[in-house]
């Protein structure tokens, strides 16, 4: 079997794409959607047709109901070819507000609902500031499942464990280009792979400590730079992964072991935490990636989005 195939023993493959097109060839169970992924699809010439089709069909409909029609729309073309979930994230520009990322969350599954989609195919992605992580387990309380994305810190991921979620986005490559990029030249690419890769130990740390507590919240890696990272997490709940790793690791026919363990992490001596608001805010302010990263993050999706309304008003014009 090749790579992807054995990988697939061990963990739940998802595809990280808005180019529903390319699903089929490798077969993951799940799909997940960004801004920036989005952004990328509709810039293409063969999904030009479905961003303008949508926009026709909205008129003069406020930007924001327009946009949400256009991901869903994307949302629902991938869920024709994954037997799974697709992830849909709601507006970055939205991360700091509890109470409008619980009313756009309402209106993405409403859109899918009236498709004839179960909310049950369905991941509201969202930040995982405090304000989005307190959304999230409003929204799950209503039994709308939530992917907390652009998560970096331990702290992060026990706020979502308590809140509820039902699955988390750690971002292993996010990670280890902050601390690549912060040794400079002293950086060693031989020493920081595989286990001692950092955002492989990140995520590693976080699955052991859920299954240790038997958290149900369920561990996707995501935000791969290479396909040693993604081999260095086989066992890991789910992995999104991007179209050209995943033809990497079907290209490939290397054994593939499984390293994550859910029996192993019960007999780790890990101690349990939890964080309120306070806590939280300061834990995360103490880890420097942690807060550059979810800054950059919500500003890069943040601008992706906006470069997408622009597009939308010029179609409308």
């Amino acid at each position: 079997m090749n790579q992807l195939d054995q990988l697939k023993q061990h963990t739940i493959v998802v595809a990280d794409t808005g180019n529903f097109k390319q699903l089929a060839q490798f077969a993951p169970r799940d799909a997940t959607t960004n801004p920036s992924l989005i952004l990328k699809a509709v810039q293409q010439s063969e999904y030009a047709p479905l961003l303008q089709e949508v926009v026709k069909a909205q008129g003069r409909a406020p930007l924001e109901r327009v946009v949400d029609e256009v991901l869903v729309r994307f949302g629902l073309e991938i869920l024709k070819v994954v037997p799974g979930r697709v992830s849909t994230e709601v507006d970055a520009r939205l991360s700091f507000d509890t109470a409008c990322t619980i009313a756009r969350a309402h209106h993405l599954i409403g859109l899918y609902e009236r498709a004839g989609i179960s909310r049950e195919r369905v991941l509201i992605k969202v930040a995982a500031t405090w304000e989005g992580i307190q959304a999230a387990k409003a929204l799950e309380h209503e039994g709308i499942h939530c992917n907390l994305t652009l998560l970096f810190s331990f702290c992060q991921a026990v706020a979502c464990g308590d809140a509820g979620v039902t699955l988390i986005s750690p971002f292993v490559g996010r990670i280890y280009d902050w601390y690549k990029k912060q040794a400079g030249a002293a950086w060693d690419e031989a020493a920081n792979a595989g286990e001692n890769d950092p955002g492989v130990k990140s995520v590693s740390a976080i699955y052991n400590y859920y299954k240790h507590f038997d958290i149900d919240t369920e561990v996707m890696g995501a935000s791969f730079r290479n396909a040693g990272q993604i081999l260095a997490l086989a066992g890991c709940d789910l992995l999104t992964i991007s179209p050209d790793l995943l033809a990497a690791l079907q290209g490939s026919d290397a054994p593939v072991s499984k390293r994550l363990d859910a029996q192993a992490a019960k007999a780790l001596p890990i101690h349990a935490h939890t964080y309120n608001e306070p806590q939280f805010r300061y834990a995360l302010n103490e880890d420097a990636m942690a807060s550059d990263k979810l800054a950059e993050g919500i500003r890069a999706f943040a601008a992706d989005a906006a470069k997408l309304d622009r597009m939308i008003e010029e179609l409308r014009k």
